[in-house]
């Protein structure tokens, strides 16, 4: 058998390519799946979003129509009724929190903050009004949803402990009942 000299050796090993892809693959294959699993997260906010946009704007119509007046609804009884609208996507129990209350105009009218100054959920001065014939209202629903994703979602948090507010809003008048 014959002998391969030292420098014909190295050059066999800095010419060697094998393991090169799997290398690179290695240094490229955490920030592309960081990046996807951020992207995946972002679009399942929106996703829910909606969600939460088409349970309020249902329940809604129960208020707006005089249904929810006339079969004397309570918080208890319309926040149960946005969550049937909301596929089981939801907690419903303690991340799901409602405002209704009828206000004089349209223009103008500043709704009560869901935030303190400190940037926690505050619902203190929540109300349940859902008013009567021709009345105006305002019905807010709002969730706080849990973000997974850690650094790429901290933007997107608008609450402490890595959660965002997501707020859905009808403003209507009643119809005559």
């Amino acid at each position: 058998m014959r002998s391969i000299p030292l420098s014909a050796k190295r050059r066999l090993h800095v010419a060697d390519e094998r393991g090169a892809t799997a290398v690179e693959f290695a240094i490229i294959a955490a920030p592309f799946l960081f990046l996807l699993f951020g992207f995946m997260e972002l679009c399942l906010l929106f996703f829910i979003n909606v969600v939460l946009e088409h349970g309020t704007t249902e329940a809604a119509r129960l208020i707006r129509t005089g249904q929810a007046q006339q079969a004397s609804f309570d918080e208890v009884n319309f926040k149960q009724s946005v969550c049937d609208e909301l596929f089981n996507l939801f907690d419903c129990t303690d991340n799901l929190h409602i405002d209704v209350r009828k206000v004089d105009q349209f223009a103008g009218t500043d709704p009560i903050l869901a935030q303190d100054a400190d940037g926690n959920f505050a619902t203190a001065h929540f109300d349940f009004s859902p008013g009567d014939s021709r009345d105006i209202v305002i019905v807010r629903v709002f969730y706080e949803w849990s973000l997974i994703t850690p650094f790429i979602s901290q933007p997107l948090a608008n609450l402490p402990e890595n959660k965002r507010l997501l707020v859905a809003s009808e403003a209507f008048r009643n119809e005559p009942f």
